[in-house]
């Protein structure tokens, strides 16, 4: 028995460094990649696939970011085939790699391929405008090359007005511009009419002149504005006039995650896509820039996290805000919240701080250590437990975490509750958010407040939401 005890020890301590070198190698991959160093990032990662126990929860990453790499080196063969096997293995960002697909297919000249992979990259990035206009943008100079301009004029267009900085953002992806491109930039002023809402850029004053005042610095109420509670309509419209002022140039960054495609063992959810998607949208009318992932694994929430931190760490001090939101299954364990990709495989409790992702760890802590003045965090992830075999220690509902530095933490039930996932297009609590964050003049605290009292009402009084706030200074979603 002694031997077999020791045997489990020895297995398990083998097992989680294993966990942990992996980890630190696909850090050192991503940093050689970051710093250009293809090459490293080819060598890299290519002993991490050739070792058979690395951590495979790793392998579509490791595809993508050296089939990248051999794109850079001109290796465009290799490049191919570890971009098939990315999107073999489900990468979410397939609308980046058909677009790396076509490249090669272009490169390699076989421009029929090339064609087919730009139209089915378009297909799978139409929910991210600045990924849409790269596809545009390069197809342009793909038609270019092969005398077709009046297509090459089309997409031209296409890119300028999904994204008016898309000459910038090419520059990073070495997509190179041709002859022609500069003949179209007489546009780029009148973009903005094209665009679709809430794609302004970041830094500009978000309340906009009323059309029929003479000045540029004053606005009036528009019908359906709800006034900031105790002030009266005129001086309302002075106060967000002046905290307009204020924040002009804050920047906003939002992480928004939704798993709904769980296994039959877990429990598929329906809402948690729509509310997920719902959510991104209103953000980007409140001028977030929106990084959306649905149906996430694992190392691709922990991929997301370390963009959207690096975001709000590459953001101004003190003018810069972070909102994280999260739909879809959780649970509270041992102290700590966890989000539960759609790739967990839960035999064990102590399974769940390896398959599960950390909230307080993670997310709150990350964010904290980053230039956000403010950081929002908002989950509806408070159904039943998923791990109905592991219930020792596993509560229902999620528990309260400790308050990070100028964190608002909204849940969507009390505390150790449950909510329903809903019967309509979203859950309850989810649609009634969605609401709040339309109106504008409301403070964070009258959205979670707004949103409350709905939810308390409509679900006669059984579901009760939970907030817990150590913020400073003032925060609206819509001025």
């Amino acid at each position: 028995m002694k031997n077999l005890l020791l045997s489990l020890s020895v297995l398990l301590l083998v097992s989680t460094f294993t966990v942990a070198q992996d980890s630190k190698d696909f850090d050192a991959g991503i940093a050689k990649f970051k710093a250009h160093d293809y090459e490293g990032v080819i060598s890299q990662f290519s002993t991490a696939l050739g070792s058979p126990e690395h951590n495979k929860r790793y392998d579509e990453d490791l595809y993508w970011y050296r089939g990248q790499s051999y794109f850079h080196t001109g290796e465009f063969a290799k490049s191919l085939d570890d971009l098939k096997q990315a999107i073999y293995l489900d990468h979410f960002n397939k609308g980046m790699i058909l677009w790396y697909e076509a490249r090669c297919y272009d490169k390699l000249g076989k421009p029929k391929d090339a064609e087919e992979s730009y139209d089915d990259a378009l297909k799978a990035a139409e929910s991210n405008k600045k990924t849409t206009a790269l596809i545009h943008y390069d197809r342009a100079q793909y038609y270019l090359r092969h005398g077709q301009k009046t297509a090459a004029d089309a997409d031209l267009a296409a890119a300028v007005a999904f994204d008016p900085n898309v000459q910038n953002n090419a520059v990073a992806h070495a997509v190179v511009a041709g002859p022609a491109i500069k003949q179209q930039q007489q546009p780029v002023s009148n973009a903005t009419a094209t665009r679709a809402p809430g794609e302004e850029k970041k830094t500009q004053v978000i309340v906009k002149s009323n059309p029929n005042t003479s000045g540029t610095g004053t606005t009036q109420a528009q019908p359906g504005q709800t006034p900031a509670a105790g002030i009266p309509a005129s001086q309302n419209t002075e106060l967000m006039t002046a905290l307009a002022a204020t924040y002009k140039d804050e920047k906003r960054y939002a992480l928004v995650i939704g798993n709904s495609n769980y296994s039959k063992e877990l429990g598929i959810l329906k809402n948690p896509l729509n509310d997920a998607t719902d959510v991104a949208t209103e953000l980007r009318k409140s001028n977030f820039e929106v990084q959306l992932i649905t149906n996430a694994t694992y190392v691709q929430m922990r991929e997301a996290m370390r963009k959207f931190q690096e975001k709000l760490t590459a953001g101004p001090r003190d003018q810069t805000v972070g909102l994280f939101y999260y739909a879809g299954h959780g649970v509270a364990y041992q102290d700590e919240n966890y989000l539960v990709p759609i790739d967990a495989e839960v035999k064990f409790e102590d399974d769940i701080t390896r398959m599960c992702f950390p909230v307080q760890r993670m997310v709150l802590a990350n964010m904290e250590r980053t230039n956000s003045r403010m950081n929002i965090v908002i989950l509806d992830a408070c159904r039943n437990n998923p791990f109905p075999a592991t219930t020792r220690d596993i509560s229902g509902g999620l528990s309260e975490m400790k308050k990070a530095r100028g964190s608002f933490i909204a849940y969507a039930t009390a505390p150790g509750s449950v909510a329903s996932d809903g019967s309509g297009r979203n859950g309850l609590y989810t649609q009634e958010l969605v609401k709040a964050l339309r109106k504008p003049g409301l403070s964070i605290e009258q959205v979670f407040k707004d949103v409350r009292m709905n939810v308390m009402r409509l679900s006669g009084d059984k579901q009760y939401t939970w907030d817990s706030s150590n913020i400073i200074g003032e925060f609206y979603f819509k001025f």
